[in-house]
This record gives C-alpha cells, structure tokens and sequence, in this order.
C-alpha cells in the first residue's frame, strides 16, 4: 500500500515523513505510525478511567471494558454511547442502569491507563480477583490454535502498515477467525473483542481467542468475565493466569508458533490428553 491509498487506510492510522537509515545511507519518505489517544471513559457522568488506545472500535471498547471490569454485568445495562473527540483526547460518554451506577460508585477508582499496565490503577489487593464465573468446557481442534494465529496475522491490517499493534480474534473451534479487533494495547484489543463478540450473537460457548502477546493474568481474568472459556497466546503466560485458569475452568495455551504450542491447563479440551498427574503442572 503507498501513503496516497487513503481509503484503504484502517483507522487509527496516521501517515508521517521520516528519514531512515539503511545499508549505509539516509533517505527520505513517508510511512505509516499508529495512533495513540487518550480515552476517557465516563459513566453516566461519572469519570471511572483514562486509557491510551487505538481510536477505532471504541464503542466495542466501552462495551468490553464495562463488562470486563465488573461495570457492567450485562450489555442489555448500557443505555448508550456518545463520543466527543476533543484536543486533548476522546471522551466516551456511556449511559448505564442506574444498578450500574451504584456498581460504579461501590467500586470508583482512578486509573492512569498505559498500553501495557496490567491493573494500573487497582487501588487495594481486594480488587484484584474477582469472583469469576465458571466456564463450561469447550472442545478447540489440536490444530485450531495454529491456523488462528496465521489467519490472525493475516488480517491485522494495523499491524501489517504500523508495526504497532496487538489484536484479539474470535475463533471457531477449527481456528477460522470469525471476528478481529486491533489496538495499541494487548488489554484494549481483547476489551474492544469482546465488546465485538458480545453485539455480535456468536454462542460464546462454541469457540476461542486468539492473542498475539502473552496470557497475563488480566487477560485470563477478562476472558473469563465475559464467559470466554478457552484462551491461546502467541507468547508465554504467567503463573497466576495459569492458577487462575484452572480455577475457573479456561482452557489456556501460550507459545502458539508454528504449529507447535503447549496447552497449560485442560490439555485435553485441546486434544491432547488429561493434566499431568505428578503435581508438575
């Protein structure tokens, strides 16, 4: 794609003059860079937090958050969105049930958002876990996670101008991407997913996400909360998200390269036999 094919430029996407250095020698041309906005999200006129991402999907992003973060606890109590772009960054404007709000207000709290913050903003250990929903088991094809994360990369068309973005994709339980969402963030991209996922009327309990980072524990803890029961990364995940994992009945594979990845919990909703027996897990 050259820097004049505007309309098939994706959002979020900005076109920029720079100078690189190569084989020994400067030139000049134009390439593309990655949006980063600050976005705030507000609650029936309540500011709850600032994020830095990708300002496209941001009304799937509002919808994932809410849900994600307990906000919400289910889409049918957000009323409405409004976006108002400003100079200093994006407002979205949500209107909630007003037992949303009372949620809301139980559990205010004031984040700095970063791209890769994790629980930035978590004010007290209390509400690190919450209370996640038990997952019925899913069944992925052994091969599915493979041809995700291919088909994955194949449609990250961000990432593919930028080299700046992460992306989440909804899967079928054979590894066709069903739907996909790209942002700056690893966390933003799976919010904006399943605020996707949740508008779109695909049986949640019929698939898997694929992640092009690693499994942390937030993102084990967000799948969860919207009832995603299998989850495979592109990278390694942590000892917590394994733990909490288990504990909620996902289904967790990190390392997905090539065709090889390893299956941390449930390995045999994978196809691939039963846990390990001897307390190496």
């Amino acid at each position: 794609m050259k820097p004049g094919d505007a309309p098939l430029v994706p959002p979020g996407v900005v076109a920029a003059r720079v100078r690189p250095w190569r084989g020994g020698r400067a030139s000049e041309e134009t390439d593309w860079i990655a949006e980063e906005r600050p976005v705030a999200l507000v609650f029936n006129g309540i500011s709850h937090a600032v994020m830095l991402a990708s300002p496209a999907d941001l009304d799937d992003f509002a919808l994932g958050f809410a849900i994600t973060e307990g906000l919400l606890e289910t889409p049918a109590e957000l009323y409405g969105i409004e976006r108002v772009d400003g100079t200093e960054g994006i407002e979205l404007q949500l209107e909630v049930a007003a037992a949303a709000a009372w949620r809301l207000k139980d559990r205010r709290r004031s984040m700095a958002g970063r791209t890769g913050c994790g629980l930035c903003g978590t004010d007290s250990l209390a509400q690190l876990r919450r209370a996640l929903p038990p997952l019925p088991p899913v069944r992925v094809q052994t091969r599915a996670p493979a041809r995700a994360q291919r088909e994955l990369r194949s449609l990250q068309a961000v990432q593919q101008l930028t080299g700046a973005s992460h992306a989440a994709a909804w899967c079928a339980g054979d590894g066709r991407v069903l739907l996909l969402r790209e942002d700056i963030g690893r966390h933003n991209a799976l919010d904006k997913l399943i605020g996707a996922l949740l508008r779109s009327g695909f049986e949640r309990g019929a698939g898997f996400v694929a992640i092009t980072s690693r499994a942390s524990f937030e993102m084990v803890q967000k799948s969860a909360m919207a009832g995603i029961a299998a989850l495979a990364a592109v990278s390694a995940p942590t000892a917590l998200a394994v733990e909490s994992a288990r504990t909620c009945g996902l289904a967790l594979a990190g390392f997905v390269r090539g065709d090889d990845f390893v299956a941390y919990t449930f390995p045999e909703r994978f196809g691939l036999g039963t846990e390990p027996r001897d307390g190496h897990r």
